[in-house]
């Protein structure tokens, strides 16, 4: 089980932040109307807020580069809580922005995962 949320973690990381990276808009089909954000304090409900904030952000293009994830097992039910850490790069600036970013991945019937819960900070200092 474990085994299995560290893998299922990493590709889903790979598959967010390139969708991020390279096609935004596309991040909707992870939310499901249940979907909860917490970007830097603030608390966003839905897939279609959720949505509207992460294409609302200032800058258009970056790059995330993944230092650290780690995966485990939340429920019998098959959630699995995955934390990350990383930079964020942006056009034209010198300097990385470091972030965490926690997912709560839950199952669908279909078989793959949509994101319950999803909280990001930038770390600072």
């Amino acid at each position: 089980m474990e085994e299995q949320a560290e893998m299922v973690g990493r590709a889903f990381v790979d598959h967010y932040y390139h969708l991020f990276d390279t096609e935004r808009a596309s991040l909707s089909s992870l939310y499901q109307p249940t979907s909860m954000l917490s970007f830097e304090g603030q608390k966003i409900f839905g897939v279609d807020d959720i949505t509207s904030k992460l294409n609302q952000l200032p800058f258009d293009q970056c790059k995330h580069l993944i230092s650290t994830i780690d995966s485990q097992p939340s429920s019998p039910t098959g959630g699995i809580v995955v934390f990350v850490s990383g930079s964020l790069q942006l056009p034209g600036e010198e300097h990385h922005l470091r972030f965490s970013q926690m997912f709560h991945l839950i199952p669908t019937p279909q078989g793959s995962f949509f994101l319950q819960n999803d909280i990001f900070r930038l770390n600072y200092g």
